[in-house]
């Protein structure tokens, strides 16, 4: 039976050896935060029932889209200097664009979210980047994102890690599938679960 790691890799067509742009710095524990909002609480929460514990747990991002993230000195940022401050400066943050229907989010305000992690961790540390989940039996899903918010972060995330000057990296889609779903949007327990192997896979 194949590991969850490999299925995973294979899902994004990553069959194979784990590109070293794609390893993980580090396997101390909590030395890797995050920035997102409640799809990416809901990453943690599944990461951290699967035992994960190189990645913080959850910390209160829900509600907290891009424009949340764009200001350093804001109070999403306050919160993730709080987790900071607890586990020590994170030499890896996966950056999870978050989006409401309206206003969307711009490419110009990622590059704004990935500079200001960088601003929060420490000087050297790996910037992971992806969208909100995707939906492959569902891909309407999300009506918080709207019908192409999912599709629309994903693309974004793309972007960026495709942009050597941003030096990030994207990592591949979440997905929840058919079932995992508790509102149309958020996973239920069976959906965290999942996303938190997803996570495992990537980060360990």
């Amino acid at each position: 039976m194949p590991s969850v790691s490999a299925l995973f890799l294979l899902g994004l067509g990553l069959a194979g050896a784990v590109p070293s742009a794609m390893k993980r710095q580090t396997t101390g524990e909590y030395t890797m935060g995050f920035i997102g909002c409640s799809m990416s609480e809901n990453v943690a929460q599944g990461y951290v029932a699967n035992g994960g514990k190189h990645m913080w747990g959850p910390y209160g991002t829900g509600g907290l889209v891009v424009q949340s993230w764009t200001s350093t000195n804001s109070a999403s940022w306050a919160l993730f200097d709080k987790q900071a401050a607890k586990y020590g400066k994170p030499v890896e943050v996966w950056v999870q664009i978050c989006i409401f229907q309206n206003p969307g989010a711009t490419y110009d305000e990622v590059k704004q979210l990935i500079a200001n992690a960088r601003q929060h961790a420490t000087p050297e540390a790996k910037i992971w980047i992806t969208g909100q989940p995707i939906y492959p039996d569902n891909p309407s899903s999300c009506f918080l994102a709207g019908p192409q918010g999912p599709t629309l972060t994903t693309d974004l995330a793309k972007k960026a890690g495709a942009d050597a000057a941003l030096n990030v990296t994207y990592p591949g889609d979440f997905k929840l599938m058919k079932g995992e779903v508790q509102d149309g949007c958020h996973a239920n327990t069976a959906g965290q679960r999942s996303l938190g192997k997803q996570a495992l896979a990537i980060w360990g």
